[in-house]
């Protein structure tokens, strides 16, 4: 509740931060053999696949469980008498339930996945609905360095358990690729960590890591690990 609470109060700025998710968005789309038009997108945010389509299609579902993003998906252009914005958690078997009853050409999910209760049961879920699946998880990698420096655990799985459950309910290749967003102090990296959702809104660190963070980081950027998964 904490995090979807984070995520919804966040919601306003979230545009102004959200680099990496914009570049995830677009290797995505760019992968694509084929354009779907019955799309259903798995924590969508406030639109960014949406907003990215540059194709008509017939029905775009946007779950998410946080009610601020819902509430800033776009009210008019392309494709809006089309869209479905659906509150609803990945966790919940019975959001799949419900997603069975309906048609859909592909499974889409950007930067959301990661922070999964059980990621295993959520693939097995995904794979339940027999549609292919452009998926993109951060790894464990993601803020390596800033981890390393401070002394504490990532956040997230690793790649490696990440390829392995994706190998084990998907037919689909897996690409592991490394971003890096500059900054200009560290103090800005932490505003943005706390603004852009790559962290999910948890507290990454306390206040004595953060302090041996401000003088001891050792890179001007942030280091990012994403895992697609594409079939």
């Amino acid at each position: 509740m904490k995090i979807q609470s984070e995520f919804s109060r966040y919601a306003d700025q979230y545009g102004n931060y959200n680099i990496i998710q914009e570049k995830v968005v677009s290797k995505l789309l760019d992968d694509l053999d084929e354009y779907p038009r019955r799309i259903l997108d798995l924590g969508c945010g406030k639109g960014a696949l949406f907003n990215a389509i540059d194709w008509q299609i017939e029905h775009f579902v946007g779950v998410d469980f946080a009610p601020g993003m819902l509430e800033l998906h776009p009210k008019e252009g392309d494709n809006v008498e089309v869209l479905e914005c659906v509150y609803g958690d990945f966790n919940d078997v019975a959001l799949f339930e419900q997603l069975s009853f309906s048609e859909f050409d592909r499974i889409f999910s950007a930067s959301a996945l990661q922070w999964a209760d059980d990621l295993e049961n959520v693939f097995k879920n995904i794979a339940s609905l027999r549609k292919p699946v452009s998926l993109a998880v951060f790894s464990g990698s993601t803020f390596k360095t800033l981890f390393e420096t401070a002394g504490v655990k990532p956040l997230l799985r690793s790649s490696d358990e990440v390829e392995a459950l994706a190998k084990r309910y998907f037919s689909a290749q897996v690409e592991i690729v490394q971003y890096q967003l500059a900054f200009d102090s560290v103090r800005e990296m932490f505003r943005y960590i706390k603004r852009s959702g790559v962290s999910g809104n948890r507290n990454l660190l306390g206040y004595k890591e953060m302090k041996k963070l401000m003088h001891s980081y050792p890179l001007d950027y942030l280091e990012f690990e994403v895992i697609f998964i594409q079939n």
